[in-house]
């Protein structure tokens, strides 16, 4: 079963009297249930990529289809919508909001679901559980460190279960161990809870714990197989 086709995508960006190719003509099928990593020096595409599939970026030609709905064709509204059941998505700089404990920042997406607060509460335990940090629900993110709060994140990507969870840089702000913890719990969700994961990175490190390496340079996705 496929998760995400990308078929013939171009993203082009103004910039003055120029026009930027960040994408050019860009084809990807990403098999349900696989770790796929996306390298390549910064200013590849690598990003713009992951953005378009999350629908938080839309090409400017082009088809993204993910689990069969072509995301290209809805409204920011609807994408809004689809994109809080469907999306989970883990950030380089964690993005949490400094005056909620860890249990509320985990909390937010399902603010927008009509769960009751008992469900969103045995939602949001699981979730942190999952991720270790079962004992630090009332904590704030200055009470933890750099790879908690990373932990927190994947928490709040994964509370609202959903099938595709996407990473960019989510190793880039954090030492070595703590980055092994976060590809470990990122592996763990990909092979023991079925999980389609796509991450971006620049760390060889880090894609080592992917099924699937695919590398772009300047806006070209390389045959399988091809580094930079």
């Amino acid at each position: 079963m496929t998760a995400v086709v990308i078929n013939n995508v171009n993203k082009t960006f103004k910039k003055e009297a120029s026009e930027i190719v960040a994408l050019n003509n860009t084809s990807l099928s990403i098999e349900a249930g696989s770790f796929v990593c996306l390298m390549g020096p910064s200013g590849s595409g690598k990003s713009t990529l992951l953005n378009m599939i999350a629908g938080i970026d839309s090409p400017t030609s082009g088809q993204i289809l993910v689990d069969g709905e072509d995301i290209t064709r809805l409204s920011q509204g609807d994408l809004a919508v689809w994109r809080n059941h469907t999306i989970g998505f883990v950030f380089q700089t964690f993005n949490l909001i400094p005056v909620l404990t860890a249990f509320e920042n985990v909390e937010l997406p399902l603010l927008l679901t009509r769960l009751s607060k008992a469900d969103r509460r045995e939602h949001v335990t699981t979730a942190l559980s999952l991720v270790g940090l079962g004992d630090r629900m009332t904590h704030y993110p200055r009470q933890l460190s750099g790879g908690q709060e990373q932990r927190v994140a994947i928490a709040r990507a994964i509370v609202t279960d959903p099938a595709l969870i996407l990473a960019d840089e989510p190793t880039g702000d954090l030492d070595a161990q703590s980055a092994e913890e976060v590809l470990a719990i990122l592996e763990k969700l990909n092979k023991e809870f079925q999980k389609t994961v796509v991450m971006v990175t620049h760390d060889i490190r880090a894609a080592r714990h992917a099924t699937v390496v695919r590398h772009l340079d300047k806006g070209v996705l390389l045959p399988e197989g091809v580094t930079v």
